[in-house]
């Protein structure tokens, strides 16, 4: 069954929930899905509702149209509108480490995603290997900081070429640019350690290790200009002792690592994810 997800935020005003719910109802539209929720500290409303469009009255190429002219001019809404049987088109972009891909690479062959994902993007070799296993293909762009500008010129052509509406960041080890960032605004999530600004430096399970913590987690986000200080979407954490070597820490991170960003990217692709300013609202 086809359905129609709308997801929105306004000014906060009575009558909001009454009028998109009307407006569906009216149009013989049967809604499966509806939460919502108001920020009171910033007085936004917040909403996603689902429903399906076996008899909807209204053209689904003309529901966008008939929406922001009833309701979005009219409560100054923001909102996004999809629909089910439209998949996204993602891109992975990866450097050396293998196990994020891994786990994203198997979850998309398991038909667990309702995603697309039509390339792999790499600033080195050694994962090409992967992607061939999966049967994706892959581009290589080896940049330095002379041709950074040029080989992300022509990244975003190559994701424009192939229709690419969101990119994963699965440990790919370089700073992504603000012309690329602005190109798919709230549509890049990335994978951090959380013992950012902590740990800083290329081996913060080493120094965490050496300071002795008792636990470490992962997060992931949405990349903005601000280092590591986008919109969070998904965290987590594990328990670790005395007991456990640098290695042991290594592994028990990289496992976080890859549960966190693929808990991230599912999120995003079901379409449950809506940011405002730098948070996230992550509905249910």
């Amino acid at each position: 069954m086809t359905t129609a997800k709308l997801l929105l935020h306004c000014p906060d005003k009575p009558g909001i929930l009454a009028e998109v719910t009307d407006f569906i109802t009216v149009n013989k539209g049967n809604i499966i899905y509806l939460d919502q929720y108001v920020d009171h500290v910033e007085n936004i409303f917040f909403m996603r509702i689902e429903w399906e469009l076996r008899e909807f009255l209204v053209p689904r190429e003309k529901i966008e149209d008939y929406f922001r002219t009833l309701y979005a001019q009219k409560y100054e809404m923001d909102f996004r509108l999809y629909f089910s049987d439209v998949k996204p088109r993602m891109a992975i972009f990866v450097s050396k480490m293998s196990h994020c891909l891994f786990d994203i690479l198997a979850r998309y062959t398991a038909g667990e995603w309702n995603v697309e994902i039509p390339l792999i993007i790499s600033n080195h070799p050694d994962l090409q290997h992967v992607a061939e296993r999966f049967g994706i293909p892959f581009y290589l762009f080896p940049i330095t900081k002379e041709t950074k500008e040029e080989q992300e010129r022509k990244e975003l052509e190559l994701l424009a070429k192939h229709n690419i509406t969101c990119i994963v960041l699965a440990r790919y080890m370089q700073v992504i640019s603000e012309q690329m960032i602005n190109a798919y605004p709230n549509r890049i999530i990335n994978i951090h350690h959380s013992f950012l600004p902590a740990f800083v430096g290329a081996k913060p399970y080493h120094a965490a290790f050496e300071r002795g913590v008792k636990i470490i987690g992962a997060t992931s986000h949405y990349v903005t200009t601000e280092l590591d200080a986008g919109p969070i979407i998904e965290q987590d954490v594990v328990r670790i002792t005395h007991k456990d070597s640098v290695d042991e820490l290594v592994n028990k991170g990289k496992d976080l690592e890859k549960i966190v960003l693929s808990r991230a990217v599912q999120k995003h692709i079901e379409r449950k994810v809506l940011a405002y300013k730098n948070k996230t609202v992550i509905f249910s």
